[in-house]
C-alpha cells in the first residue's frame, strides 16, 4: 500500500460502519442465488406473468421471483403488455410530468481504477482539473441562465474531494443568482462517506444523495475496479444506508448496464431497494438510474463486450424495474440518443436531464478539441434545455422544475406514503404547471412558449383537482405579473 492509500484509509474506510447492516456478516447480494432464481424463472406462462403485471398495478413492490419471471419472457407478444403496464404505473403514481436537472462536474480527480471510466487515475491522457469556487459559481450561472432549478454536483473520488470542498461549492451554488434564475435543489453524486460527513451534507441542504453499485455481480465488481478505494464492494454498497442513518432520507441507487448480465444487475438493484426498506422502515430508494456503459477515453472496457445491453432489452429492463418498483422514480439521462430517451420515458420513466455538459468548466467555458479528454463518457444526446422542453411538451409530458416537496418535507416516509398510495400527482402535477410556467415566461423560446401554453391549458381541464383549478390559475396569473416559487 503506497503512502496516499495509507493516509486514506482512516478517514474513509470505517470498518465498523462498511459492515455494520449486514446480517450474519454477509452482504444481500447472494450471486448464486440470483444465478439460480432467473435459471428457475426461464419460460414463465402467460397467466402468470399477467397476474404479476395485476399486482404491480395495485401499486405493490414485486418480489424477486415475481421480477425474475418478467426478466425471462420469452414470449415477444406478452411484452407490450408488460410496457402498457408500466406506462400505467407511472401515470397512476407520477402523472403526466418529468423532472429535469443538470449534472455539474466539479472535478476530475480520481484515485480509482475503474476499467470503463474516462477519469481513472491511470488515464494519462485526461485534462485533470478541480473547479474552484469562482469557477462553480460561473457555471452555475451559465446553468440558471438555461433555466435550471436542480442540478446533481458531481466529484471525483480524491483527496481535494473533500467534505470541506463539497459542502462550500454547494453553499456556492445556492448563493448564485442571476435574475429570476436560480438552483433551488442540489443533489449529490460522490464517492461513499462516513456517517458524520453524510451530516454535514444535510446541514448544507443537499436533495438526494446517489451512489451507484455499478455492477452487483461481486467477481465483475472486483475486476472492473482493482485498485483505490472503490474496489471495496461492501463500502459501496452500503453506502446509502449510511446516508439513510446520518438523517438523508432521499437517496438513489444505480447499475451501470453492459458490465454484467442486465437481468442480474436488475434483481440486484432490487434487493438493494428492498434492503433499504426493510431497514429503514419502508424507506427505499427515492430514484433508480440505470445507464449503460459508453464509450470513454483512455477506458479499457468498451461497449460492445459480452454484456452488452441492446436497445430493445434496454426498454424492457426499464419497464420491468417500473413493475418492480412502482413508487419510485427512475432516472433516463442524456447518455441515451434522444430517440431512445422518447421511447423509454414512455415506459415509466419520471426524470431526466437536459442540455448536459459533463466535463469540467463545460457550461462556462468552449474546450472543443479537448473535449473527450475533459469529460467521463461521450453523451448520447447534447440539446439544450428549451428544445427538451419543446420535445417532452409535444409528447404530453409536463417539465417540472419543482423542488417544493423538500421544502415542504415530502420526502423520506411521508414521499413513500404519497407515492405507495398513487397520490404523488396530487401534489406534484399543480406544483409541476407552475414552475413549467414560470421556464416559460423566464427562459422558454416563443415556440417553446407557444406548445407550452396549450399543454398547460390541457392539463389543468384533464388532470389537476376540480377543486384545486381556480387555485392554479390565480397563481400562473401572479407568475404572469412577477411572482416566483410558489407552490402547493
Amino acid at each position: 500500500m503506497n503512502a496516499l492509500s495509507q493516509a486514506l484509509m482512516p478517514s474513509f474506510f470505517k470498518e465498523q460502519e462498511a459492515r455494520r447492516y449486514m446480517d450474519s456478516d454477509r452482504d444481500f447480494i447472494d450471486d448464486g442465488w440470483i444465478e439460480h432464481l432467473l435459471e428457475q424463472s426461464r419460460h414463465p406462462d402467460r397467466s402468470r406473468i399477467r397476474e404479476i403485471l395485476a399486482r404491480a398495478l395495485s401499486l405493490v413492490r414485486l418480489e424477486p421471483a415475481e421480477t425474475a419471471a418478467l426478466l425471462q419472457i420469452d414470449d415477444a407478444d406478452l411484452w407490450p403488455e408488460v410496457f402498457e403496464t408500466a406506462r400505467e404505473i407511472k401515470n397512476k403514481v407520477y402523472g403526466p410530468r418529468i423532472v429535469t436537472f443538470a449534472p455539474l462536474y466539479c472535478s476530475n480527480l480520481c484515485t480509482n481504477s475503474c476499467l470503463y471510466c474516462g477519469f481513472r487515475r491511470e488515464n494519462g491522457s485526461a485534462s485533470r482539473r478541480r473547479l474552484s469556487i469562482d469557477e462553480v459559481r460561473r457555471e452555475t450561472e451559465a446553468l440558471v441562465q438555461q433555466g435550471h432549478k436542480r442540478l446533481v454536483v458531481v466529484y471525483g473520488e480524491h483527496p481535494t474531494s473533500s467534505i470541506d470542498y463539497q459542502c462550500e461549492t454547494i453553499e456556492a451554488i445556492y448563493k448564485t443568482r442571476v435574475g429570476h434564475g436560480e438552483i433551488r435543489r442540489v443533489n449529490v453524486n460522490a464517492a461513499p462517506l462516513s456517517i458524520s460527513d453524510y451530516r454535514r451534507l444535510k446541514e448544507v441542504g443537499i436533495g438526494t444523495f446517489q451512489v451507484f453499485q455499478e455492477t452487483y455481480h461481486h467477481e465483475t465488481y472486483r475486476k472492473v475496479h482493482p485498485r483505490g478505494k472503490k474496489a471495496d464492494y461492501d463500502w459501496r454498497l452500503y453506502a446509502l444506508h449510511r446516508a439513510q442513518e446520518a438523517g438523508i432520507d432521499d437517496v438513489a441507487i444505480g447499475a451501470l448496464f453492459g458490465l454484467y448480465d442486465w437481468r442480474f444487475e436488475v434483481i440486484g438493484l432490487l434487493l438493494h431497494a428492498i434492503d433499504l426498506e426493510r431497514k429503514f422502515g419502508g424507506v427505499g430508494p427515492h430514484t433508480i438510474s440505470f445507464p449503460r456503459l459508453e464509450p470513454a477515453a483512455g477506458a479499457p472496457i468498451q461497449p460492445g463486450a459480452a454484456h452488452a445491453v441492446s436497445d430493445e432489452d434496454f426498454k424492457r429492463l426499464v419497464a420491468v424495474l417500473r413493475c418492480s418498483v412502482p413508487y419510485t422514480g427512475l432516472i433516463i439521462t442524456a447518455r441515451e440518443p434522444a430517440e431512445i430517451r422518447r421511447d423509454v420515458i414512455n415506459v415509466g420513466c419520471t426524470q431526466t436531464d437536459a442540455s448536459s455538459r459533463i466535463g469540467i468548466g463545460a457550461y462556462a467555458e468552449d474546450y472543443g478539441e479537448q473535449q473527450s479528454r475533459r469529460q467521463q463518457f461521450m453523451l448520447g444526446d447534447t440539446r439544450d434545455l428549451d428544445e427538451v422542453v419543446r420535445d417532452l411538451a409535444e409528447m404530453g409530458y409536463l417539465t417540472s422544475f419543482c423542488t417544493a416537496g423538500y421544502r415542504c418535507g415530502r420526502t423520506g416516509v411521508h414521499f413513500m406514503s404519497l407515492a405507495r398510495s398513487g397520490n404523488v400527482h396530487r401534489f406534484c402535477i399543480p406544483n409541476a404547471i407552475l414552475t413549467f410556467k414560470e421556464y416559460l415566461v423566464d427562459f422558454a423560446s416563443d415556440e417553446t412558449r407557444a406548445v407550452g401554453e396549450k399543454l398547460i391549458e390541457k392539463h389543468i381541464r384533464e388532470t389537476v383537482l376540480q377543486p384545486l383549478r381556480p387555485h392554479v390559475r390565480k397563481r400562473l396569473a401572479e407568475i404572469e405579473n412577477g411572482k416566483r416559487d410558489i407552490w402547493f
